[in-house]
Parts: C-alpha cells; sequence; structure tokens
C-alpha cells in the first residue's frame, strides 16, 4: 500500500461529507478506465436497477485494480450518472469496498447519456503505488 495522506478540508474549504478534497501520495500512477455494469462475458447486470449496476461496476473497478492495487490505494473516483438519484446507490456500492476514513477525492458529473442508453453509470479510478 502506498503512504497516502487525505486531507478532508483544507483550510478556508467548506468539509466534504462523502470524499476528501485531496489525496497527497507519491509513488506509480495508476489509472483504471470507466466501468460499466457489465459481467464477465460483457452483459449488463442490473437493468434498469442502480443498486445492481452500482455494484457490478465496484466489482469491475475491485477486479481492475487487482492487477497491482486495490481500493486502499485509490486516491481519485469519478462517478459518470444519468441522473443524480443514482448517487445514494453509488454511494452504497462504494461503502463496501472503501471504510468512511478512506475516502479518496472524487467528482460526480451527470450526463446525458453514456455509450449505451441501459447503462446509468460509469465509474473510473485514479490510484497511486509505493514506488
Amino acid at each position: 500500500m502506498s503512504e497516502l495522506t487525505r486531507i478532508p478540508a483544507p483550510d478556508g474549504v467548506a468539509p466534504a461529507a462523502q470524499y476528501s478534497h485531496v489525496v497527497l501520495g507519491t509513488g506509480r500512477f495508476v489509472a483504471v478506465s470507466g466501468q460499466l455494469a457489465l459481467d464477465e462475458d460483457g452483459k449488463l447486470v442490473g437493468a434498469g436497477d442502480a443498486a445492481a449496476q452500482a455494484r457490478q461496476v465496484f466489482e469491475n473497478l475491485r477486479r481492475c485494480l487487482a492487477a497491482g492495487a486495490t481500493f486502499d490505494d485509490v486516491v481519485k473516483l469519478t462517478y459518470f450518472v444519468t441522473d443524480m438519484a443514482h448517487m445514494p446507490a453509488v454511494r452504497a456500492a462504494r461503502a463496501e469496498h472503501i471504510p468512511d476514513d478512506r475516502l479518496p477525492a472524487a467528482s460526480a458529473v451527470r450526463v446525458a447519456g453514456l455509450v449505451r442508453p441501459e447503462f446509468l453509470m460509469e465509474v473510473e479510478a485514479y490510484a497511486v503505488l509505493p514506488g
């Protein structure tokens, strides 16, 4: 695991409830492409079900990170959602993998659509590994 410093609220910045404003680290940078709610056969998981899609997305992130990292190494998550009403499901799935005291920096973006209309969300991750 890399040495990471999480700063939930730098001086003069309002505290964040669901993410850290800043995460500092040194080491090797890892970028994980946006993950969708697809199983290992490329089939959609959870048609119309934000909670099921979020669980699959985070499972796919976990599998991608397993190539050399873990969720403990994640410094930034970016959420792309077709409806902000899906964010509670995203946060619940994230909580299954990342405890509140290790929250990465994050951005949530509402988008008009993703690569296919049945996808409700996509999540990408950035991690830092020891040098």
